[in-house]
């Protein structure tokens, strides 16, 4: 079988426009596969420099492929099974920084370029006193990106229209708020460095380089290790590079206060080519709704489906009353909560349905029940206050989804003696302890609900609440969790 590269297969030749910082399996499926498609589909005629931004990285793995790669999607979209293959070409070259410095701080000097795209995992986006500007490189990644922006101010003398648009895509709200933040503190701290450019430079960055915050949401696997005798014999290729990724993808970019959406969509055409991106003065609406529709029902329907004796979230959807228990949590308690279009949610939260009956995916149960009660609190908490105020009365499939976490946090084994293994905080697991030691399920409610270390208030003050979980909890132990669910839903 031959080698994947430029010899053996077209590359197209396109300006590189786009400097993204990331190698890994998430951007080349996300970001690449989105910007090949815009270069298919539209004029975008732009290619992606990659900068390893860590020491260790696959960077000469990729080169070695002359950065040619192919993308497996799988899943379910309007019910029709996908399969899909694509050899992506939209990446030019890679560069490091650690190898190479001068190839990287060149890349400032590039006319064409006019975006940055990251992600460098949750923690990438943070502020390291001890970086300089003089370091060769600097360790963090905000601090690689103030040193390559103060480059291109020099290198063009502070020329407005060689700003740079910049789409952060770490894993964290309002990321770009917070690497404009670091950027900020860079060029304070930094300032003695930066001499008589350091007023002129902050100027400059402020009116002619515009962050925006932007959410991203597609769930990547990685390199299919079980999967890729078969692929490389699909495609014909010796590829060591393959992503496989599920085929759904939304990508919402929040633009900068100082850019249009009108000039943002016309640089940037991504909805031209069809794709699922959106252009908003707002991500935290689709923040929220992803948090609530997406995470929220994994949170609740997992203890539940697992407590049944399932083991994976597609058979629990597809079940005839566990499926109907999550789509009751989802259409009926949590989308009612939300504040965008009712039709918008819908479609919304039928993606996230196709998504967890992905056939393609076995989603282990037990892999999403990690720190389940901060979850909780974050995803389902609101959603369950919200649910409160507007309709009056408590959602039932939350509540007792909060009762089945308490539950499985009791430990022992199931019914068929698989063992159940909660993992959370320490403080967290002895509060269960002790308080499942009492085998008094008031006394096991009220004491979760007043552990305001857990949800930073006292629950029981919540109408309504204690009595609910309290009678959750011994349907549970007098019922099992199957027919409590039965008699939850009136069925």
């Amino acid at each position: 079988m031959q080698p994947l590269n430029s010899k053996t297969a077209v590359k197209a030749q396109r300006p590189e426009r786009i400097i993204q910082f990331g190698e890994g399996n998430f951007l080349r499926a996300f970001i690449d596969w989105i910007v090949w498609q815009m270069d298919q589909r539209t004029d975008f005629d732009s290619s992606v420099v990659i900068v390893q931004p860590i020491a260790q990285g696959m960077a000469d793995r990729l080169q070695e492929q002359d950065c040619l790669y192919h993308v497996n999607l799988q899943g379910l979209i309007d019910g029709q099974t996908v399969n899909s293959l694509e050899r992506i070409d939209s990446v030019s070259r890679t560069v490091n920084p650690y190898t190479d410095f001068d190839s990287f701080l060149a890349l400032a000097t590039l006319p064409d370029v006019r975006f940055v795209i990251s992600n460098t995992t949750e923690a990438g986006i943070a502020f390291d006193a001890n970086c300089h500007l003089c370091d060769t490189p600097p360790a963090s990644y905000p601090a690689k990106l103030t040193q390559l922006l103060y480059h291109r101010f020099r290198t063009f003398c502070g020329d407005p229209s060689k700003g740079l648009i910049i789409f952060p895509c770490e894993l964290i709200f309002q990321n770009g708020h917070h690497l404009i933040d670091c950027i900020r503190k860079y060029i304070e701290l930094w300032k003695d460095e930066l001499g008589t450019d350091a007023e002129a430079f902050r100027q400059w960055f402020e009116q002619s380089c515009y962050v925006c915050t932007t959410l991203v949401d597609r769930i990547v696997p990685g390199f299919p290790r079980k999967d890729i005798d078969a692929i490389q014999e699909r495609v014909g290729y010796a590829d060591q590079m393959v992503v496989q990724a599920e085929a759904f993808h939304l990508w919402v970019i929040e633009t900068a206060p100082n850019l249009s959406l009108e000039q943002l969509a016309k640089e940037f055409p991504a909805d031209k080519a069809g794709l699922h991106v959106i252009f908003t003065t707002d991500e935290s609406p689709y923040h929220e709704r992803k948090v609530t529709l997406l995470n929220g029902p994994h949170t609740v329907l997992s203890p539940v489906a697992f407590l049944t004796g399932l083991d994976i979230v597609r058979d629990a959807c597809q079940h005839e009353v566990i499926g109907r228990f999550v789509r009751q949590v989802m259409y009926e308690e949590l989308l009612p909560t939300l504040n965008l279009p009712e039709d918008e949610l819908r479609r919304f939260a039928d993606d996230v349905m196709e998504r967890f009956c992905n056939p393609y995916v076995d989603h282990q149960l037990t892999s999403i029940m990690l720190n389940s009660f901060p979850k909780f609190r974050t995803r389902d908490l609101p959603a369950l206050k919200t649910y409160l105020q507007r309709q009056g009365t408590l959602p039932k499939g939350l509540v007792l989804g909060l009762a089945a976490i308490v539950t499985y946090y009791r430990g022992g084994k199931r019914a068929d003696g698989v063992s159940i293994t909660p993992n959370d905080d320490p403080r967290i697991m002895q509060l269960l302890t002790d308080l499942w030691q009492t085998e008094d399920t008031r006394r096991i409610a009220e004491g979760v609900l007043a552990a305001e270390f857990i949800w930073e208030e006292n629950l029981n003050l919540v109408p309504g609440l204690t009595d609910l979980l309290a009678a959750d909890l011994q349907a549970i132990q007098e019922q099992g969790m199957m027919n409590t669910v039965i008699s939850t839903l009136d069925i």
